[in-house]
């Protein structure tokens, strides 16, 4: 990375490869693509031999820049104590999908601690040590900006004291809702906890420079609430696709109906229609050989509902893989299933898979609410259907057509999605330009 005139930031991330996730993915695309449009990052991260990832992804340090400023902390988290008293190897997934279909009582102690002796999260260990290196960096003089990217959404604490004590500009990156995270009921919050949560949620909000979101919907969400936060400060940045991660060719099954779902799902997740049209198809298609695919980690719960739609002799499991084989998965698949979890907060989610399905041109099969921002992206790149949760008919109806067409043609890819406009070099422009506006106090407007 050189050194011209580049606007040097201080780019705060707990994520960070070897962990995996698409937040990793969010914060190494944009470092990637920072040099480009006039931004040297510095990354302060944690120390991986000591951080709680429930993923891990070497490959994705293969993609950090080796000239890159990449600074790591200790950290004091409660993971390991959680292990040695649940007896478990892994630490709980977003949305808990690692866990059983049913709490346990020493489950709900282990969530009710977690929400309340933990606020905002388990991770808030980190903070300090991550606070007493950005302070040794900002001295420096160095930096002209600051931005911290979360979950966990105890780094954007982070960021607030280093607005409050050094008057550094701040850039919030908030990659998921808050206190509306569709998982943030089963963490058995208390009122007083509750009250704090919200507390910092509006301590950021307001005096962060400036907020970026992955949604319209979770801008309008936080629009919602009531604090003093101009709907101008406020960013919409989608995650995206890079590229240069589509480097195999699309190889779909000639002999084979082949449905691909790729990432983490859990019970909120709500396929049952697309299940039962899956059984449907089977009884009434019998010449057809129709596969479903999981890739990622699939809670008991949605295995039990696999099993009970008696589609499960047609159900492959594959656990989580690396990036890269992934992306392969995706392009040796004649569609891809989406699903959105089926929760209040619903509208404000738009999965970051989602703009890699549509890199990979197939087409997407998709459960969620109607009119979402996810059914109007869906849409507007001609990249497939959006159904809601109970639309039995609707779905039939189109993967009927889409199996008669099969048999004319197996390869059912799409000739044309426009989606460049999700490229990660695309999406890491808009962002370094409202970094610079915010440096240069200028408004809050992307040209």
């Amino acid at each position: 990375m050189e050194k011209t005139d580049a606007l040097d930031l201080l780019y705060i991330s707990y994520y960070w490869p070897p962990s995996g996730g698409p937040g990793v993915q969010r914060g190494l695309k944009f470092v990637k693509y920072f040099p480009a449009f006039g931004i040297t990052p510095t990354i302060l991260t944690v120390d991986e031999k000591q951080a709680s990832y429930p993923l891990v992804d070497n490959t994705f340090l293969h993609e950090v820049p080796e000239d890159l400023a990449v600074y790591k902390t200790p950290t004091s988290e409660p993971f390991e104590y959680y292990k040695k008293l649940s007896g478990k190897k892994e630490i709980p997934y977003s949305g808990f999908a690692n866990q059983k279909a049913k709490d346990t009582l020493l489950d709900k102690v282990f969530k009710f601690v977690r929400g309340n002796l933990f606020i905002p999260d388990a991770r808030v260990g980190w903070n300090k040590h991550a606070l007493k290196k950005a302070e040794e960096l900002l001295e420096t003089d160095k930096y002209k900006a600051v931005l911290t990217t979360s979950p966990p959404h105890s780094t954007q604490l982070i960021g607030l004291q280093l607005r409050q004590k050094h008057n550094i500009k701040w850039i919030a990156d908030l990659r998921d809702p808050w206190t509306n995270i569709h998982y943030y009921d089963e963490l058995y919050h208390t009122p007083l906890a509750r009250r704090l949560d919200e507390k910092y949620e509006r301590q950021v909000l307001e005096q962060a420079d400036a907020v970026i979101v992955t949604s319209e919907d979770t801008k309008r969400l936080f629009q919602s609430k009531p604090y003093k936060l101009a709907a101008e400060k406020i960013h919409v940045i989608p995650n995206g696709y890079d590229e240069d991660d589509f480097k195999y060719p699309s190889t779909p099954p000639k002999d084979t109906f082949l449905i691909t779902y790729a990432g983490t799902i859990t019970e909120n997740y709500n396929i049952d229609v697309f299940l039962k049209v899956m059984a449907h198809l089977m009884s009434v298609h019998s010449e057809i050989n129709y596969k479903l695919r999981f890739v990622g980690k699939v809670s008991d719960g949605v295995k039990q509902r696999i099993e009970k739609a008696g589609v499960l002799g047609i159900t492959e499991f594959i656990p989580y893989v690396p990036h890269d084989k992934a992306i392969k998965y995706l392009m040796e698949s004649t569609a891809l299933l989406l699903a959105i979890a089926d929760v209040p907060s619903v509208y404000a989610n738009v999965p970051g898979k989602l703009f890699e399905y549509l890199a990979s041109n197939k087409q997407i099969i998709c459960l969620g609410p109607v009119h979402s921002d996810t059914d109007h992206i869906i849409d507007e790149c001609g990249a497939g259907r959006l159904f809601h949760y109970a639309a039995y008919e609707l779905m039939l109806d189109h993967m009927t057509q889409m199996s008669r067409a099969w048999k004319v043609n197996p390869n059912m890819d799409l000739p044309y999605i426009n989606y460049e406009r999700y490229s990660r070099k695309a999406l890491t422009e808009q962002l370094a330009t409202i970094i610079k506006d915010v440096v240069a106090d200028q408004p809050w407007e992307l040209p």
